[in-house]
């Protein structure tokens, strides 16, 4: 199995062969501005002492994180990470509830009970993650286990990174998955930098992609910075591996365009490469793209970012006004008994 680099989307007829409209087009620009307002705003609220512990984000990213949400089906379920908030925002969390996250306030969706970005949503589909990356991958993996025992049509979405992909969690997830051919699809955000290690010092290979034949399945490499090509190739591998074709390893090449988080300046990758990738900036590309090919007006994209400050604006006074939780619950939900879970273990 030869990894194969997808091309990049041409034209509306294409994308309209993928199943999307022009509303849904504006729906996944809409997305990718949300994402980017969030964390803009987050970086806000951090200097002025409203986030505790450090910040982290996924500028460049938000292309890859929208292509691959908007291809997930309503059933579908998955882990994103830290630079994956553009799939919260298509999965439907409510940008009130991510600032409240942030603030360590009880409106966020651990209720205040972690900050930051360990969050998610379970009833949107999203689970939690946790800090040790790859760690995420055998939690998908058995996701997508249970939706083969059950002869269930869902899938199962686990996110990484390149440099996650040195543990050996996330091998022995891919094997897994390769073995018993199970409803998955792996994404790897390259953003080529493992915090400060590049990419030449974290793998042999071109691709991480190229690894995904030694488990027996396909592998994809894509432009994460083409939200119509990350949503053609996540939408095709999704479907296969609910149609019973198994896993598909798709890599989605980006440059994290900050540092690892907010403490960090990024001195060690070079300016040059920077400017190159700052070139293809996600947003700026997808707008024109909107431009030439979909009749984005100047006033409409006007109104569309209007909206979003709007939106934005009005979940920060949200979560502002969200409380601190309260000391005297700071059990509740940790202990599960067994007439509280939907399908007990020994059912």
């Amino acid at each position: 199995m030869a990894v194969r680099e997808a091309e990049p989307v041409g034209s509306l007829q294409e994308v309209k062969e993928a199943g999307l409209d022009r509303e849904d087009l504006l729906g996944m620009y809409r997305a990718m501005l949300i994402t980017r307002g969030i964390e803009e705003r987050g970086h806000i609220l951090y200097k002025q002492g409203k986030i505790p512990g450090s910040f982290y984000t996924g500028r460049g990213n938000e292309a890859a994180a929208v292509g691959v949400g908007s291809a997930m089906g309503p059933n579908d379920v998955g882990t994103p990470l830290h630079r994956d908030m553009g799939v919260h925002i298509t999965r439907g969390v409510d940008p009130w509830r991510i600032f409240a996250q942030y603030m360590g306030r009880e409106g966020g969706p651990t209720r205040g009970r972690d900050g930051n970005v360990h969050m998610a949503m379970p009833e949107l589909g999203l689970h939690p993650m946790v800090s040790h990356l790859p760690a995420m991958l055998p939690v998908a993996t058995g996701m997508a286990l249970a939706f083969k025992i059950r002869n269930e049509k869902r899938v199962a979405l686990g996110w990484f990174g390149e440099g996650a992909a040195a543990r050996g969690d996330a091998h022995e997830a891919m094997n897994m998955a390769g073995v018993r051919q199970l409803p998955i699809v792996f994404v790897c955000d390259n953003n080529q930098w493992a915090y400060s290690t590049p990419t030449y010092l974290s793998f042999p290979v071109e691709h991480i992609a190229d690894r995904a034949a030694a488990y027996g399945f396909d592998g994809v490499v894509v432009d994460g910075t083409d939200v119509l090509a990350v949503y053609r190739e996540a939408k095709r591998a999704i479907e296969k591996a609910r149609e019973g074709g198994g896993p598909t390893l798709l890599e989605c090449l980006t440059l994290r365009m900050e540092g690892h988080a907010v403490h960090d300046d990024a001195f060690y990758v070079p300016k040059e490469m920077f400017e190159q990738w700052a070139a293809q900036d996600p947003i700026e590309r997808f707008r024109s793209w909107l431009r030439d090919h979909a009749e984005l007006t100047d006033e409409e994209d006007d109104e569309i970012a209007s909206s979003v400050k709007r939106t934005l604006n009005s979940a920060l006074e949200q979560a502002d006004e969200s409380p601190l939780p309260d000391p005297a619950g700071l059990e509740a939900g940790v202990y599960a008994a067994p007439e509280d879970l939907d399908t007990p273990h020994h059912k």
